[in-house]
């Protein structure tokens, strides 16, 4: 698809924002047609340019960085001199949309919160990411992933029962949140195109995670209050029975979801599971059930179970670790990797945007920008 005929085709975003909930927003919206342009402090720019995970760079540049900020301009400035403010602000009002993830106040210290923005520019449409909102005793609190991830209750759902709380292994909150701002973002775009008016939209790493929640935390809530009381064996959710869980096969893992215990027990040739005929005792009972699961499958090689399994519709899954998926033609189908190039001695490999508009898959070879890359471009386009 060309750039011209993407969706948001035409809308000038300023990102101000940094590390991963903002910038993975920002993202997204280029990845949708929207020019994207990186507002970065001079010499420092967004500090995850320093931030790596396993010590990867790629072209001397932070793999994650470059992960999330592709596909966007950069313009690098001091915000503090009052030249360079009085040019963003120039920027502001060219500007359909706006985000930032400063702590409470800074914007305000600015004078770019969004009152002064809207003054600057009443039809934009402001993004604003905090770590636990702009009020409460919170609102000082690092807004960090882990941290938000710990707060919200997240960590009691996984792991077993005897584990400690348990972290997912990747940036959830962050990246929920990202997603949230992008939908809060876009309903404010068709308000604007419907209304002529600007919008200024919130999310929060904290509420974005209790959101993410919003199925078991309801059951929370009209259940007494009751907390989770994850599986001993095989816990995969907490609010759930028998056979939910991942299990050991003869040559590797086998994924199984919801479904009936006794026809379980039938399609594997497992006595002992027939006689669990009360569904309630796939709940009551679930640690026992699991057992019997976890002797019986270890018998058989993971595609010995999905051959007696998948011909039934019984819900299931072989585990893959990335090597096995990347090689199997279902992964293939999908075309989900893309490389940045940046000359021919800068290649980045990552994902794709996984939106199709239209029957097509969107693709850009943009890579992130150097630090201030833009700036004369930047500054001849708006600045003459």
């Amino acid at each position: 698809m060309q750039a011209q005929d993407l969706p948001l085709a035409g809308i000038l975003v300023l990102d101000f924002s940094q590390f991963l909930a903002g910038p993975s927003a920002a993202l997204r919206l280029a990845d949708l047609g929207a020019r994207v342009i990186k507002i970065e402090r001079s010499g420092v720019g967004d500090l995850c340019r320093q931030l790596t995970i396993s010590n990867l760079t790629v072209g001397g540049e932070s793999a994650v960085f470059q992960t999330i900020n592709r596909n966007k301009e950069s313009y690098s400035t001091n915000l503090k001199d009052p030249v360079d403010l009085e040019k963003v602000k120039s920027l502001i009002k060219e500007a359909d949309i706006m985000i930032q993830n400063f702590r409470p106040g800074v914007m305000q210290k600015l004078g770019l919160d969004y009152p002064e923005v809207k003054k600057l520019n009443p039809n934009i449409v402001y993004g604003s990411v905090s770590g636990y909102g702009d009020e409460g005793p919170w609102k000082h609190k690092p807004g960090q992933d882990l941290l938000a991830q710990s707060m919200s209750g997240l960590v009691n759902l996984n792991g077993n029962a005897d584990q400690p709380p348990m972290p997912f292994g990747l940036a959830v909150s962050d990246m929920i949140t990202g997603a949230h701002l992008v939908q809060g973002l876009l309903a404010a775009m068709v308000k604007r195109g419907i209304r002529g008016e600007g919008s200024f939209v919130e999310v929060s790493l904290l509420e974005s995670t209790l959101d993410f929640q919003f199925e078991v935390l309801s059951t929370y809530l009209n259940d007494g209050n009751q907390l989770p009381q994850r599986s001993s064996i095989n816990n995969a959710h907490a609010y759930l029975g028998a056979p939910y869980g991942i299990y050991q096969s003869k040559d590797g893992f086998i994924a199984l979801a919801m479904g009936s215990v006794v026809t379980l027990g039938q399609l594997i040739d497992c006595e002992a599971l027939i006689s669990y005929d009360n569904p309630d005792d796939w709940f009551d009972q679930r640690d026992t059930i699991k057992s019997i699961l976890v002797s019986h499958l270890k018998s058989q090689t993971s595609q010995y179970w999905l051959d007696k399994l998948e011909p039934a519709d019984y819900w299931c899954a072989e585990v893959f670790d990335w090597d096995k998926l990347s090689a199997h033609d279902g992964f293939k189908e999908l075309a989900f990797t893309q490389t940045t190039e940046r000359g021919s001695d800068h290649q980045f490999h990552t994902t794709r945007c996984p939106i199709n508009i239209d029957g097509q898959r969107l693709y850009s070879a943009k890579p992130s920008p150097l630090l201030g890359e833009h700036n004369d471009a930047i500054e001849t386009e708006f600045f003459k």
